[in-house]
């Protein structure tokens, strides 16, 4: 078996070759090979462990790893100049293997991205429902990862993972695995997740949700209680677990 990394800005991962997408990857995540055919590669992400299909030039050889991007997106600059023509569109969580530092500027493979945007990939940050945050108004797209479109399960995944916090890329899956699940009537907190079937919300406070949805086709905030019960009325059921991590 061997690894690469994704060289794109944002790839599907695919369920089979030119089937649906079931998740997503970032440039700079490393992956393991398990076979290649036909210009597909079946390869298991290395962050989760989610396995699919991509198209093979979408891989490259891996890298050292030094960057990764915390801004909400940015852009890689032929010169490390803003005015200069901009090459690529990065995502928050986007991985990078920077050359040089010049005029406050991150000389990398793809093009000189703003200093200011990322952090040494040593770097945690603290709190995922901030993290969470930063995509607020991002489009929802099922099975999404990336400040370009996402899901209630990728929005989930890309706090906890920037806060070094091990996360599956599934809600039926985070319900499993993750933190604690809470007695009935406990009063939920920040940073606690609600889970339903199908769905996840991060509780931003006492009685407030951000959740990336398909009602409102973006990440947003919502009051708790309105939440419980829009999603409950639209035939999708009521909260199965209350999670605390």
């Amino acid at each position: 078996m061997s690894h690469a990394r994704i060289i794109k800005p944002v790839v599907d991962l695919l369920r089979r070759p030119d089937g649906p997408r079931d998740r997503q990857l970032l440039f700079g995540d490393s992956v393991k090979i398990v076979e290649n055919t036909e210009g597909w590669s079946r390869i298991a992400a290395e962050k989760d462990g989610y396995p699919g299909w991509v198209l093979s030039n979408q891989l490259g050889p891996e890298t050292t790893e030094t960057h990764w991007i915390t801004a909400p997106a940015t852009h890689a600059y032929e010169q490390p100049d803003m005015k200069s023509p901009d090459r690529v569109t990065l995502s928050f969580g986007s991985k990078l293997n920077v050359l040089s530092e010049q005029n406050r500027f991150l000389e990398t493979e793809l093009g000189f991205v703003p200093a200011i945007h990322a952090k040494l990939s040593a770097t945690h940050l603290t709190d995922p429902v901030a993290v969470a945050e930063l995509f607020l108004g991002t489009p929802y797209l099922w099975g999404g990862n990336s400040r370009f479109g996402i899901d209630c399960s990728g929005l989930v995944q890309a706090g906890l993972l920037a806060c070094g916090i091990s996360c599956p890329g599934d809600s039926g899956d985070q319900e499993r695995t993750l933190g604690t699940a809470m007695p009935a009537g406990t009063q939920p907190k920040r940073g606690d997740l609600l889970f339903w079937k199908g769905h996840v919300a991060w509780v931003s406070s006492e009685n407030m949700l951000l959740h990336a949805n398909a009602y409102h086709m973006d990440v947003t905030f919502e009051p708790m209680d309105q939440a419980i019960t829009r999603i409950l009325e639209q035939g999708d059921g009521p909260v199965t677990s209350h999670v605390r991590l």
